[in-house]
């Protein structure tokens, strides 16, 4: 009903004329709706006089007397404004209180919004292998730097995703991309990892290996990193809030200053390699740590870490970790811990 109003009122602003000027003018004088009279004032016919005088009524410019219809009043322009706005403007408080009620309903869901969208925006959970093959192909399209990089796990990597890797880093490299990748000790040991970072170091990767690693990390031009998620699955979390990153990126840094340069096994000397894997299981039997943990730090498998636990404790003559620890430490089998290599 309101909307009606608002519709008659704009129709009856709009349907005005230029000669409704001289006839209000003529009204406001003369007081009286006889057409003859207004049309021989005015200069038109008593036609257009009868439909002028009708929309001036419309738009409330001018009411006939209740007493004398033949007797018209011309009433204020501001007076007819506002007889006319009436209905509009009971329109828009109208809207305006629903607005404030929609407003109102839907601002209880702004922090949780808020929340959501500040996380949303640093940190996306990519669900499976094809969408972090898509996240990482395209962060290595769009990297301008460096790429930093741990890949924890000896051989465990299969051929296929080490050529897919190898392609990606070697269009990085050709394009003056910083890469460094640390790899576990038992890495030496695989040929496709020697393939690949004899193939990469070619072109100017930098690889080094560590007793331990922290875990698998991907970072860009420190501004994206990419860690596994905890399910066991291939998915992945790509991270961008900066603190995070920078974290990361400190993390990475450490255990590269502890690292060596990446060698096989034959050339450096399998006894060395051998070792130095050694000396780390045993720090880690004297530690408490189980076999599951000690394979998963080493980058070996369970059954290889156990098959290496079983030698130690029979060289050393221990019944238990703690045991084998004092008795490495007694006989001077443990080595200092590697000074940073520069």
């Amino acid at each position: 009903m309101a909307e009606s109003g608002h519709e008659e009122a704009f129709d009856a602003v709009r349907g005005l004329r230029e000669a409704d000027m001289a006839v209000y003018g003529w009204v406001l004088e003369h007081r009286t709706a006889c057409a003859e009279a207004i049309a021989s004032a005015v200069g038109i016919s008593e036609e257009d006089a009868e439909l002028s005088v009708e929309r001036l009524v419309r738009a409330h410019l001018v009411h006939a007397s209740p007493e004398d219809r033949s007797e018209l009043f011309a009433m204020a322009p501001e007076t007819a404004a506002a007889r006319l706005a009436a209905p509009v403007e009971t329109l828009i408080r109208e809207q305006q209180q629903s607005l404030a009620g929609i407003r109102k309903e839907l601002d209880r869901f702004i922090p949780y919004y808020h929340r959501r969208r500040s996380t949303a925006q640093t940190l996306e959970v990519l669900e499976n292998v094809h969408d972090v093959r898509t996240a990482l192909n395209r962060a290595s399209d769009g990297c301008h730097k460096e790429v930093l990089s741990s890949q924890p796990g000896g051989g465990a990597r299969v051929p296929e995703a080490m050529q897919e890797a190898l392609t990606r880093d070697q269009a990085m490299l050709e394009r003056g991309i910083e890469l460094r990748t640390l790899y576990h000790h038992t890495a030496r040991f695989n040929g496709p990892s020697q393939a690949y970072v004899a193939a990469a170091a070619a072109l100017g990767g930098q690889y080094r290996t560590a007793h331990e690693l922290f875990g698998r990390l991907i970072v860009f031009d420190r501004e994206l990193a990419f860690i596994p998620v905890q399910d066991g699955s291939w998915g992945a979390v790509a991270i961008r809030e900066p603190s995070t990153v920078g974290y990361l990126c400190e993390l990475f840094e450490q255990t590269w200053d502890r690292a060596t340069p990446f060698a096989n096994a034959c050339t450096e000397g399998l006894e060395k390699v051998s070792r130095e894997i050694h000396e780390t299981i045993v720090r880690l039997l004297a530690a408490g740590l189980k076999d599951e943990a000690i394979a998963r730090r080493l980058g070996m498998s369970l059954r290889t870490a156990r098959r290496h636990i079983a030698d130690i404790m029979e060289q050393l003559g221990a019944t238990s970790r703690f045991q084998a620890g004092v008795q490495a430490h007694a006989r001077g089998l443990l080595a200092e811990e590697p000074t940073a290599v520069s």
